[in-house]
C-alpha cells in the first residue's frame, strides 16, 4: 500500500497566518525522510478553512525539495478556474517534479467560495465537466480546440510540454452521487475523502465502480483520504483525537455554512441540504456536539501503532483501496504533538503498510461489514460528514 500525507493548513485565532502555514511546509519536509510515498496540498480560499489557494503552487515548492515521493492535489476545484491555466500548471509541475504527480479535482461546495469567484454555484456541474474535457484535450495532443458552453478556445497548444501523460493519473472527489457519476463516466480515478461510515463508502464506491465499468472505463483502486491519531496508549490516542477533531465543527460550518440550508434550493448540491438539521443541531448543546464528534472519531484511523494497522486493513478490505493519505494536524493541535502523531505511525505503521504481503492493495472490495468498522449511528443516520 502506499501511504501518503495531506496539509490542511488551518487558520488559528491568535496566530498569524504565516506561523500555522510555516508549521506546515515543516511537516511536508518530514514526508519524504520518514518514508512516505506522496504528498497531497488541498485548495480553499477566503475563510482560513484550509490556507492552500493553489495546490500546484504549493507542490512546485516540494518538487525542488524532493526527489522520490509523488504529488498529489486533493483538490483542484475545477470550475473555479480557467482549464488551459490549469492544463500548464500540471504541464509545468510534470516538468519540475520529473513525472511524479498526480491529479485530484472537484468542484467544491462551499457557496463563500463560489461567490468569492464570481461563478454562479448552479453552473458547478457542466462547469466542471467542460473543464476537465480541456484540460485532458490540452495535455494529451499537441493541439487542441474547443467549442462548449462556458469556453471557446480555437486552435492552440499549451507549453511546455508535460514529460509524462499525467492526463492518465487523473482523480476526482465525489461526495454526492451526482458526483460520483460524473467522476465515472469521465475515466477519472476516485478520490474519497474518509467522512462517513465505512460501509457506506464501500457501497459508494461500489456504485463508482459500476458506473465507471458501463461507461467503458477500468475502474482504479480508490484513494482515500483520512485523519490519523497515533499514540502509545489508545486512551492518549482517543483523547487528542476527540480534543482536536472536535474543534473542526465550527471551522466547517463556518465555510461551508451547512447549518442553514441554502444548499437545498442550488441545482446540483440537492442532497447536501439534507445535512442542515444536523449541522444546526451540533452547535445547539455540548451533548450532540459530543455524539457527532464520537462518531467522526470512529470512522478516522485512531489507537495505538497495532490499532491503526487493524483498522487500516479493515478499511482496505472493505474499499480495495492501495493509497491511503493521511493528516497529522487538525483543529488547533499544537505543532509538536502533530510532529509525534507523524513520526511514531511512521516508525511503527509505515513500514508494515507498505512491506507487508497482507497490505498489497488494488483488489476489488468486500461487500459484507467487518468485525470493528465503523457502523451506522445516530449521527450517520442524520446526513451528518466533515469534508476535507
Amino acid at each position: 500500500m502506499k501511504v501518503g500525507v495531506a496539509l490542511n493548513m488551518l487558520c488559528q485565532a491568535g496566530r498569524s497566518d504565516a506561523s500555522v502555514v510555516g508549521e506546515h511546509l515543516a511537516l511536508g519536509d518530514l514526508a519524504e525522510p520518514l518514508g512516505f510515498d506522496s504528498l497531497f496540498a488541498l485548495e480553499h480560499h477566503f475563510t482560513g478553512y484550509a490556507m492552500s489557494p493553489s495546490p500546484p503552487q504549493l507542490l512546485s515548492y516540494y518538487a525542488g525539495r524532493t526527489r522520490r515521493i509523488s504529488l498529489g492535489t486533493a483538490v483542484i476545484v475545477l470550475p473555479w478556474h480557467d482549464p488551459v491555466r490549469v492544463a500548464e500548471q500540471i504541464a509545468l509541475l510534470d516538468i519540475l517534479c520529473g513525472g511524479r504527480c498526480l491529479f485530484g479535482f472537484g468542484r467544491g461546495a462551499a457557496s463563500v467560495e463560489y461567490e468569492g469567484f464570481r461563478v454562479p454555484m448552479e453552473e458547478a456541474r457542466p462547469r466542471f465537466v467542460e473543464a476537465a474535457q480541456i484540460i485532458v484535450k490540452a495535455l494529451a495532443h499537441d493541439s487542441f480546440e474547443h467549442d462548449g458552453e462556458f469556453f471557446q478556445i480555437p486552435r492552440t497548444a499549451i507549453r511546455p510540454r508535460p514529460i509524462s501523460h499525467p492526463e492518465r493519473r487523473f482523480y476526482a472527489s465525489a461526495v454526492s452521487p451526482d458526483s460520483a457519476e460524473i467522476m465515472a463516466k469521465l475515466g477519472f480515478g476516485l478520490l474519497m475523502v474518509m467522512q462517513n461510515e465505512w460501509p457506506k463508502a464501500a457501497a459508494d464506491i461500489g456504485r463508482y465502480r459500476e458506473i465507471a465499468t458501463a461507461a467503458g472505463h477500468q475502474p482504479r483502486p480508490p484513494i482515500i483520504l483520512t485523519n490519523v491519531c497515533c499514540a502509545e496508549s489508545r486512551d492518549e490516542a482517543h483523547a487528542r483525537a476527540f480534543k482536536y477533531l472536535g474543534q473542526k465543527w465550527q471551522s466547517i460550518d463556518d465555510h461551508y455554512h451547512f447549518s442553514d440550508g441554502h444548499l437545498a434550493t442550488v441545482k446540483g448540491y440537492e442532497s447536501y441540504g439534507k445535512m442542515a438539521r444536523t449541522y444546526a443541531k451540533i452547535g445547539e448543546s455540548a451533548e450532540t456536539r459530543q455524539k457527532a464528534t464520537d462518531f467522526y472519531v470512529s470512522i478516522q484511523i485512531v489507537g495505538t501503532p497495532r490499532d491503526c494497522l487493524d483498522k487500516i486493513g479493515e478499511l482496505q478490505r472493505l474499499t480495495g483501496l492501495d493509497h491511503l493519505v493521511t493528516e497529522y494536524s487538525f483543529g488547533a493541535m499544537p505543532h509538536e504533538e502533530a510532529e509525534i502523531n507523524m513520526r511514531l505511525f511512521a516508525e511503527r505503521v509505515l513500514p508494515t503498510l507498505q512491506r507487508d504481503p497482507a497490505f498489497v492493495g488494488g483488489g476489488l472490495p468486500q461487500t459484507a461489514i467487518l468485525p470493528g468498522a465503523a457502523t451506522t449511528g445516530a449521527a450517520a443516520k442524520q446526513d451528518l460528514f466533515a469534508p476535507a
